[in-house]
């Protein structure tokens, strides 16, 4: 039968469902056997052939035949993987039923009366006789996902046939281990099948399902209490589901051993179309749905200093029992933490090649996937955690972090992708070896729209920080705070800055501490005590190799100064506001020499008009995010979370910061019945005297009067002589005694866990087009907006 005669039957059969009032008979099989038994029709026919409006109408009028539809469907696949579709008509068959339920399954969700019904099971619906009843009392949910794992595991159908001939009897789904049929070399397993382009399409399909049925999430409103599990998920990751380990090691294998380049050869895409691509992105798609693990609300342990790492490579953690995660977190080989970090690194990579060879290689799209699984493998794995930081390889991680962050910062429709990458790097600075490895020179020139600088990555990362601040879009100023966190973290570790970061880093302080800036909103004074602790830090800690800042900090003296002097009285506050109505704009460029930008690199550019983006929760202030630490003499870390709000009474500058001081504030100044913040001079006072100048006015008394001295006795305007001078000067001595090094590191919190849910579903939301999986449902997880 062609494929147009197969097209119009099966669209016969979708009509006289729709059309039907009446029940029809789930024995009736030559009515249901025309959805799936003689037709050839794509996914994408599917869809086309299946309008919404035709299954929102069977749900609302003929219920029994959509519940009839959606079990004998599961059916068809429970027997296809029972019988291990060894015909050609049966493989047929289990594609279009699972299609068919991709199809329908947004629908199901979207109705919250519907939502019970695959956890039910549907009695006396064409089942068999009372002797395997137990078995059939399944809700239809269950059958359908161990159905699926089993089809993932088939012999010629997803995975290549270990039998030497025709002869042997095929062999049974339910003898077979199926983790010595994992689907690529990697982690856990050695042997790398020969490429099957057909076995590749069918997982494809099957995975696209089982998305469709963890998806359920989508349908339900962000509640900040969301601990609740997934239970499609939930019981797909637990031990009822035989073939867990092999398939989570089949997805990340899958994903960390696909190579975009064409096997090393330029261009070589051009000539041959890549299979492997939308595996791999449906791969990781799945795999970030399954490890979506609120853990602050397990009792699964954490290594932070309390329990050992060991323990967590056999033993079996107590808590919730998500397998996927379980795994994840013991994996400790070095050599399978080696091919997972390479794999991610050369696919986040990807698009950077772009612009050495423009379209010398494949450009992938699914980064923003990766990252999230990055980032659950550093949240879920310290040991990986640990292995990412020990070696300069983390810096394969932070330049394409950097360039998209650095890409993303005009376009409205990324701000979910600027948040992920700043908080990776927020993860990864509360590690001591992060700032270090920072110190490594910067010489790979990937093309980015920044100033041309010598020097290292920590120098990068500061130019990049500089520019989101100053020319991203309005939208993310939540994250200055965070941005500047990942400096203060790393500012005691750098050891030379170059002139251009110190110049960007004293342009920020002059940019944020401008009276109209500090008195516009009750948390932008956090913004300066974040900078002066970098320089703080740099200065008690990192003095010698550092002329470049001190130089820089000696120019612009006044900023300091005027800070220092800082006025409080009302008239002064009221005038400084008035400043402000007349120039609205965040941050002056003035003053901050730009330089020319880096050859062959495009300046960032907004979202087209129209680009679709999906809404996302706020994410929880720095104080929430973070638990401040203290680093010891012999460099362990000493958590300094107060026990009781009361202890920041002492006043001491390093504890005035984020949590309880916002209170308090909130208490100080009179916010008017607009809701219109109105400062006080309490206010002001009550955090101008803890801003921690005495290090920086020290330095300044100190060298100042001999910089003057030398401009006058040479007749100096020279730079380098000056620079010379402060590379040889020394402070030992002179300076306050050296403040503990105070490190904020990230910490879980079921804020940031629903920040994430919605993150990762409105990505797969919106790169799920063809076929448009969930497009015009009715989805309450995020808002889908227009920029």
């Amino acid at each position: 039968m062609g494929s147009a005669d197969s097209k119009l039957n099966f669209r016969k059969a979708v009509i006289q469902l729709t059309t039907k009032t009446q029940p029809v008979e789930a024995t009736d099989d030559a009515f249901w056997d025309q959805f799936w038994a003689d037709t050839a029709t794509s996914v994408q026919d599917v869809f086309a052939l299946v309008p919404a409006a035709e299954i929102r109408a069977v749900r609302e009028e003929s219920p029994s035949n959509l519940a009839t539809l959606c079990y004998k469907a599961v059916e068809k696949l429970v027997q296809g993987a029972e019988s291990s579709c060894h015909s050609e008509k049966e493989k047929q068959i289990v594609l279009n039923c699972s299609r068919l339920l991709t199809r329908v399954l947004p629908y199901i969700f979207e109705d919250p009366d519907w939502r019970g019904f695959f956890w039910s099971t549907v009695p006396g619906a064409g089942r068999g006789g009372g002797e395997d009843d137990d078995e059939n009392a399944r809700p239809l949910a269950e059958s359908l996902l161990l159905a699926v794992a089993d089809l993932l595991f088939c012999p010629d159908f997803t995975v290549q046939s270990h039998r030497r001939s025709s002869v042997d009897s095929a062999e049974d789904v339910h003898s077979l281990d199926s983790c010595e049929y994992i689907w690529e070399a990697g982690v856990g397993f050695a042997h790398s099948p020969q490429p099957n382009y057909i076995h590749d399409m069918n997982r494809m399909e099957l995975l696209k399902l089982l998305l469709t049925c963890f998806s359920e999430a989508m349908y339900l409103p962000p509640a900040p209490d969301s601990g609740s599990t997934n239970p499609w998920v939930q019981f797909f990751c637990s031990t009822e589901n035989r073939h867990a380990l092999p398939l989570f090691t089949s997805l990340l294998n899958t994903v960390c051993a696909y190579d975009p380049v064409g096997y090393g050869i330029p261009y070589n895409h051009l000539l041959f179309s890549d299979y492997r691509e939308p595996l791999a992105e449906e791969a990781v798609q799945v795999l970030i749905v399954t490890l979506d693990h609120d853990h602050t609300t397990s009792a699964s342990p954490t290594v932070d200093g309390t329990t050992t790492g060991t323990a967590m490579d056999d033993a079996d953690p107590p808590g919730p029992e998500n397998l996927f995660v379980n795994y994840l977190s013991r994996i400790h080989r070095e050599e399978d933490f080696q091919f997972i970090l390479k794999g991610i690194a050369r696919l986040l990579s990807n698009p950077l090649l772009q612009t050495y060879l423009p379209n010398s290689t494949k450009k992938i799209q699914f980064h923003q996937e990766l990252l999230v699984l990055f980032w659950k493998l550093c949240d879920f794995n310290k040991k990986f955690l640990f292995f990412v930081l020990k070696s300069s390889d983390v810096l394969d991680i932070l330049v394409p972090i950097l360039y998209f962050l650095n890409d993303a910062r005009a376009d409205q429709s990324r701000v979910g992708l600027m948040h992920i990458g700043v908080f990776i790097l927020l993860l990864l600075s509360g590690e001591r070896n992060f700032g270090v490895r920072l110190n490594k020179p910067y010489s790979v020139r990937v093309p980015m729209d920044v100033p041309v600088f010598t020097g290292t990555h920590a120098d990068l990362l500061i130019v990049v920080f500089h520019k989101i601040i100053t020319s991203g879009h309005q939208r993310l100023q939540p994250l200055f705070d965070c941005l500047l966190t990942i400096v203060v973290n790393v500012s005691p570790y750098l050891k030379s800055l170059s002139m251009v970061a110190a110049n960007k880093l004293l342009h920020l302080l002059e940019a944020f501490s401008t009276t109209w800036f500090l008195f516009s909103a009750a948390q932008n004074h956090h913004l300066v005590f974040f900078l002066l602790e970098v320089f703080n830090n740099i200065i008690q800690y990192q003095f010698d190799g550092n002329s470049s800042l001190v130089y820089a900090i000696i120019r612009k003296r006044s900023v300091f100064h005027q800070l220092a002097s800082l006025p409080a009285d009302p008239p002064a506050i009221q005038k400084a506001l008035q400043r402000r109505r007349r120039a609205p704009e965040p941050l002056s460029r003035s003053g901050s020499q730009e330089g020319t930008s880096m050859e062959g690199s495009r300046p960032a550019a907004p979202a087209e008009p129209g680009t679709l983006k999906t809404s996302l929760v706020a994410t929880p202030g720095i104080d929430k995010l973070t638990e401040k630490s203290q680093v010891s003499e012999d460099g362990t870390l000493r958590s300094l979370e107060p026990a009781s709000p009361q202890s920041s009474a002492d006043g001491c500058p390093a504890e005035e910061e984020p949590g309880q001081v916002w209170r308090e504030q909130r208490r100080l100044s009179s916010a008017s019945s607009s809701g219109q913040w109105n400062p006080t001079s309490e206010w002001v006072l009550s955090w101008k005297s803890k801003l921690p100048l005495q290090t920086i006015m020290r330095l300044l008394q100190v060298l100042v009067p001999q910089v003057e001295k030398i401009c006058i006795d040479k007749g100096l305007t020279d730079e380098s002589e000056i620079l010379r001078f402060l590379q040889h000067g020394t402070l030992v001595g002179l300076l306050p005694v050296p403040h503990p090094i105070l490190i904020r590191k990230y910490q879980a919190n079921s804020g940031t866990a629903m920040w994430f849910r919605t993150y990762m579903w409105g990505v797969i939301y919106l790169r799920n087009v063809d076929p448009p999986v969930w497009y015009d449902t009715d989805v309450k997880l995020f808002e889908i907006q227009r920029v």
